[in-house]
């Protein structure tokens, strides 16, 4: 079983800056996507950023040229570097993953990834 473990949330002002990490315990050199999605109180989860082994990445609208994923195989680790941050950036990040060959690698659709992590929570104050 493949573990997912986020870290890095925490509590900023606006205009701060977070990296999020995800330690994965299987090699992610072969991964055929990872992605970070988040979900607010209240609000349905949504589709954050996305990467895949060629390392070719999508993002959301709301994050483009304020985040950016990354991965690194010899840690097997992704990252999401988030500057600058807006307080509607305020939710619970989860990282996910799936090796098995995929049609298309997206933050779009979550139903392409097996593993998930548990969350680590960003505070973005006003």
């Amino acid at each position: 079983q493949v573990r997912l473990v986020e870290s890095g949330g925490g509590s900023v002002q606006a205009g701060g800056s977070l990296r999020l990490s995800c330690a994965a315990s299987r090699y992610t050199g072969n991964v055929a996507c990872m992605a970070w999605f988040r979900q607010a109180p209240g609000k349905e989860r949504e589709g954050v950023a996305s990467i895949d082994r060629f390392e070719d990445t999508t993002y959301a609208d709301s994050v483009k040229g304020r985040f950016t994923i990354s991965l690194d195989n010899a840690k097997n680790t992704l990252y999401l570097q988030m500057n600058p941050l807006k307080p509607e950036d305020t939710a619970r990040y989860y990282c996910a993953a799936v090796w098995d060959r995929v049609a298309t690698c997206s933050y779009r659709y979550a139903f392409t990834y097996g593993y998930w992590g548990q969350g680590t929570q960003v505070t973005v104050s006003s």
